[in-house]
């Protein structure tokens, strides 16, 4: 029974439509039982179809999976919370999510789910119309979420890419506890007041991108030269402890205090990123790898918008 967030999660992010199906199931063939999903990432249908596949033959029942999914930008009015989410659950093939969390504090015009789904970032793509603002705030949007847990479509509701006013305005208001924060977290952007202070309101924690740079190369958003992997600190770790550099930071994302949310579409590799749970980092290691901070943010809306969209929407100062 999946109660507790697994510290380890597998990541649908950029994983091809055409790949999703399979990848979801040899994800949980190679032992994953938290899969962070999104409707904005396309596959739902196609990794819902890997998961029924992976119960159908015996592989994990319902309840051993944790699986969360994320309300896209264009759904927060409250009228528009639960089609979001009833549409992430039936291309998941599920009845109640684990968890659901606001993808990002940015409201956008509500597209219709006939009209496009999923709708992304630009109203009109047809006019390039960029990005339409919407005037809904994240409080009556809350609400909303917190209706879905009162009828059962999921068990938990959370944020995505909040700062620490944001957290600090949730909980002033929130009647059902928000129970996750996933934020951007690696060695070259630690988080570590943002993260203490969600643990300190009770919140956990989930990192994604944790390895960095690697989610970003292909998406011309960093490049090679910007991978963690090959620091000192990580390399010296990996020798010590007969591991990967990946492994090394993953170990370290989860050793403080954070689940992690990796992906890759191969199945060694799916097993490798779990093979961090016999060791542990020293103090000094931990240090090493979280002295590393560049307060590098690979993912920032305030940046890639107005690049792609032509709309200037910065989310973090």
């Amino acid at each position: 029974m999946a109660d507790t967030l697994p510290p380890i999660g597998f990541g649908f992010w950029k994983v091809a439509r055409e790949d999703a199906a399979n990848v979801a199931y040899e994800a949980i063939a190679a032992g994953y039982r938290h899969l962070d999903c999104a409707a904005d990432y396309g596959n739902e249908t196609e990794v819902g179809q890997g998961i029924a596949r992976a119960i159908a033959d015996g592989l994990v029942t319902r309840d051993e999976l944790w699986i969360t999914s994320k309300l896209w930008n264009t759904f927060h009015a409250p009228e528009h919370v639960e089609e979001g989410c009833r549409k992430s659950l039936s291309d998941l093939g599920l009845d109640y999510l684990d968890l659901y969390l606001i993808h990002f504090p940015i409201a956008l015009e509500y597209v219709p789910i006939e009209t496009r789904y999923p709708p992304e970032w630009v109203y009109d793509p047809d006019t390039q119309s960029g990005m339409k603002r919407a005037k809904v705030p994240l409080q009556a949007t809350w609400g909303a979420m917190e209706t879905l847990v009162e009828n059962g479509l999921t068990k938990r509701i959370g944020v995505c890419n909040y700062n620490s006013g944001l957290i600090h305005d949730l909980i002033s208001y929130a009647t059902v506890q928000p129970h996750t924060l996933q934020i951007e977290a690696h060695p070259y952007l630690t988080q570590e007041r943002l993260i203490r202070l969600a643990k300190d309101y009770g919140i956990e924690v989930t990192a994604f991108s944790p390895l960095g740079a690697l989610s970003y190369v292909e998406l011309d958003m960093a490049g090679q030269g910007d991978s963690v992997l090959t620091e000192p600190a990580v390399l010296s770790a990996a020798q010590a402890h007969g591991k990967t550099p990946a492994q090394i930071v993953l170990r370290w994302g989860v050793q403080r205090g954070t689940a992690i949310i990796p992906k890759t579409s191969k199945p060694e590799r799916m097993r490798e990123n779990l093979d961090i749970m016999d060791f542990a980092l020293s103090e000094e290691e931990m240090k090493a790898i979280s002295a590393l901070n560049q307060s590098r943010r690979f993912n920032d809306p305030g940046t890639f918008a107005e690049a792609a969209f032509n709309t200037f929407h910065p989310i973090y100062d």
